[in-house]
């Protein structure tokens, strides 16, 4: 018995088919993701995180702070100190600004980062460790037999 009756929305389907729109779509033949496991209630605001690397989910307060422990690998490839004055200097803007206004989540109590101590570290960092000092001069030894002589 053939299908009499088609709607719309089968009909677009099967032209779609037809022209070979669906050929070739990112994870065909693999299996769907997340299949029988146990999902928490937040799993699809985890997921959006994850696939788009969210890092403005988290509250002001914990993202200063994270920003503060990721200073040093985020000056390490700047090649001036005025740079890295710089980029401390935007950053303490942003801390000042958060600790005056109102934000959303727990209140912000850093300190500003000190400008001066970062370029100290940064500087100690990129310094090249100083050329091994040269070995002392080692004294030829004799051959076992003029040493024997000589005694």
């Amino acid at each position: 018995m053939s299908n009499w009756y088609e709607t719309r929305i089968d009909r677009q389907l099967r032209e779609a088919q037809e022209r070979g729109e669906f050929d070739n779509l990112p994870g065909t033949g693999k299996p769907l993701p997340n299949r029988g496991e146990h999902l928490d209630d937040e799993w699809w605001i985890k997921g959006l995180v994850q696939r788009e690397s969210l890092a403005g989910a988290l509250p002001p307060a914990l993202a200063l702070r994270k920003e503060i422990e990721e200073l040093p690998a985020r000056v390490a490839p700047k090649q001036t100190e005025a740079a890295v004055r710089g980029v401390v200097t935007e950053l303490n803007d942003r801390i000042m600004l958060a600790r005056r206004g109102p934000v959303n989540g727990p209140p912000v109590t850093l300190s500003p980062v000190d400008a001066d101590e970062v370029v100290r570290a940064w500087r100690s960092a990129r310094a090249t460790p100083p050329p091994p000092a040269p070995a002392a001069p080692v004294a030829p030894r004799r051959p076992w037999w003029r040493r024997r002589r000589a005694a």
